[in-house]
């Protein structure tokens, strides 16, 4: 019965992993149809993005419920769904980055407009390593060297955002636009990094999930 409850779970984590997969890519379309200066369609993805992270979320309750039931041994019960809530975030931030830019409309200089893109993108796309890693974990169909190796490659993504990040940063503030724009768009950035921090988080927490099942 607890093998049951397992699989059942495990299969509940993988639809929430596709739910929010879908959610963050979305808000990546979202995104760039706002960067290109497609606001109605902006609107629309940005629509469906919030549907999709409510979605996502009735999905985290169902696994948090199964759980509570008697799914896994109690030592990994609570890391289980700490991962799960630690990805619900990196949902989140991908959802409030949309609405960053759907709410505040930001304008974005043309000279800006590349790099700022390429930021969000590269942000937001850490959740695919992120993806993979839980996915070879839960499945237990690779080593656990090679789910850790995944892990390890959100960490990389991430050191790459942090460097469009300072580059982007530097590029705001001595540009011709004035002080409260730059700051304007300094907090867009912000917002935008923090998807792939909390990957990064959510990759921290699966490392440390992993190790506690392999003993």
């Amino acid at each position: 019965m607890i093998f049951k409850k397992e699989k059942e779970v495990i299969g509940m984590i993988i639809k929430y992993l596709d739910v929010a997969e879908e959610c963050l890519l979305t808000a990546e379309n979202a995104i760039q149809s706002y960067i290109n200066d497609k606001i109605q369609d902006a609107k629309v993805l940005a629509r469906k993005t919030r549907e999709l992270e409510s979605e996502a979320d009735l999905i985290r309750y169902g696994i948090r419920d199964k759980l509570y039931s008697g799914a896994y041994l109690p030592l990994l019960r609570e890391d289980i769904y700490k991962l799960v809530e630690s990805i619900d975030k990196v949902a989140n931030a991908g959802e409030a980055c949309c609405d960053f830019f759907l709410n505040q409309r930001p304008v974005i200089p043309g000279d800006l407009k590349p790099p700022f893109w390429e930021a969000t993108k590269k942000s937001l796309d850490t959740s695919i390593p992120l993806k993979e890693a839980v996915l070879c974990f839960l499945k237990g169909e690779c080593p656990i060297e090679v789910a850790r190796q995944h892990a390890k490659e959100v960490g990389l993504h991430e050191s790459e955002v942090d460097k469009l990040e300072w580059d982007l940063t530097k590029a705001i503030f001595i540009s011709d636009q004035d002080y409260s724009h730059k700051l304007h768009l300094k907090l867009c950035l912000d917002v935008i990094v923090e998807v792939s921090d909390r990957a990064e988080d959510a990759a921290d927490h699966l490392a440390l999930t992993i190790l506690k099942s392999s003993f």
